[in-house]
């Protein structure tokens, strides 16, 4: 879906958008010159942490590349169908080796039990944070991740995000990006707001850069 047809923000985030602009200028001039910001969503549950292992350590356009081949492989993305499905199966969509340990770490915990969407969207952040980072090959950026797009909790930032570290070093003209600590005491200024703080600094980013999100590149 490209960025003139994902949905704008709802209310309540545009309640949150003017109020981080009056408190961080540069954050509020960013729509100026990027755009009104895309509401980009992912899904809920097993199919939204499985996008999340696709998308890890590689380019949009190779992430976005394996999930539409994965998703149409019946029974793909539901955590019985993926564990019933090959290695070699998998591998047809694109997965190395170690995201198809990991999606199939993930299935494991879905069919048993041990995570299910119910139980994430009740958990408080930290809790459902924790909850997915003990699923091998999840850590806190996937977690993260999937709080902000799949739940769309508004206080979370990614802060082992790169894009994140390179957008706001761009917006305000710093030397160096900043390291995951630095970027996470920076926001601390953009509570409760944080997750539509890192909305807007991937918004720019995608602007100065011109690189797609997962979510802008066309079906193939």
């Amino acid at each position: 879906m490209t960025p003139d047809r994902l949905p704008a923000p709802p209310h309540a985030a545009r309640v949150g958008l003017r109020s981080l602009a009056r408190r961080d200028p540069l954050l509020g001039a960013i729509e100026r010159r990027a755009g009104p910001l895309p509401w980009r969503r992912r899904a809920r549950g097993f199919p939204g942490l499985l996008q999340a292992i696709c998308g890890q350590q590689i380019s949009n356009q190779a992430a976005a590349a394996i999930w539409r081949r994965l998703a149409v492989i019946p029974g793909a993305i539901t955590p019985e169908g993926l564990l019933g499905l090959a290695d070699d199966v998998l591998r047809t969509a694109g997965l190395s080796r170690p995201k198809i340990t990991h999606a199939r770490a993930l299935a494991e915990a879905f069919a048993s039990g041990r995570l299910s969407e119910a139980a994430l969207t009740a958990m408080a952040d930290e809790d459902a944070i924790a909850a997915i980072a003990a699923v091998r090959g999840l850590g806190r950026w996937s977690a993260e991740i999937y709080l902000l797009f799949a739940l769309e909790r508004p206080d979370i930032f990614p802060a082992g995000d790169l894009a994140l570290a390179a957008a706001l070093a761009d917006l305000r003209g710093l030397a160096i990006r900043p390291g995951e600590a630095a970027l996470r005491a920076i926001a601390e200024d953009w509570r409760p707001w944080r997750s539509l703080a890192a909305r807007l600094l991937w918004h720019h980013w995608r602007c100065v850069t011109g690189r797609p999100s997962m979510d802008d590149l066309p079906p193939t």
